[in-house]
């Protein structure tokens, strides 16, 4: 079993506990059982990690994967508008535009407090003993303005 298919199945598994415990519970209640306040605790967490489970499956998204597009860790992320990743010397020229979009793409719309993104790609350059400089290889702008936050 993947981990999304699990994830998909924990708010229904969890639900069928809490609704089974409840039961139990109403019947301790009842009967006046001591274990009747434990069962009410682990009744009421059964239904929380359900429904929190269920929060965490509408939030959950894969990455997205391009053909062609190469992983690169991200060295510079500040939050806002720029975020800068590092190529090594191997690193092949016919890549960089797919790792761009993919590095848009996998951005969420509400990771950023700035508008527009720069994405860049870059790659250092030794000039001399212990000394480089950094190159920029490939560079891309997302921005996150949509059509309803042009009208403010």
């Amino acid at each position: 079993m993947s981990f999304f298919e699990l994830l998909e199945s924990t708010p229904k598994i969890f639900g069928i506990i809490g609704g089974i415990l409840f039961f139990i519970t109403l019947i301790t209640f009842f009967f006046n059982f001591p274990l009747k306040f434990r069962l009410t605790g682990a009744t009421i967490f059964s239904f929380l990690l359900s429904i929190f489970s269920w929060a965490f499956l509408q939030s959950y998204s894969e990455n997205i994967k391009i053909e062609g597009a190469v992983y690169l860790p991200i060295v510079y992320d500040n939050g806002s508008d720029l975020i800068i990743t590092k190529a090594d010397q191997e690193f092949p020229i016919e890549s960089i535009d797919p790792t761009l979009e993919q590095i848009s793409s996998n951005l969420k719309k509400g990771s950023r407090s700035g508008r527009t993104v720069k994405i860049r790609i870059r790659r250092l350059e030794k000039i001399s003993e212990g000394v480089s400089k950094p190159i920029v290889i490939g560079e891309v702008e997302k921005s996150f303005i949509t059509d309803d936050s042009v009208n403010e």
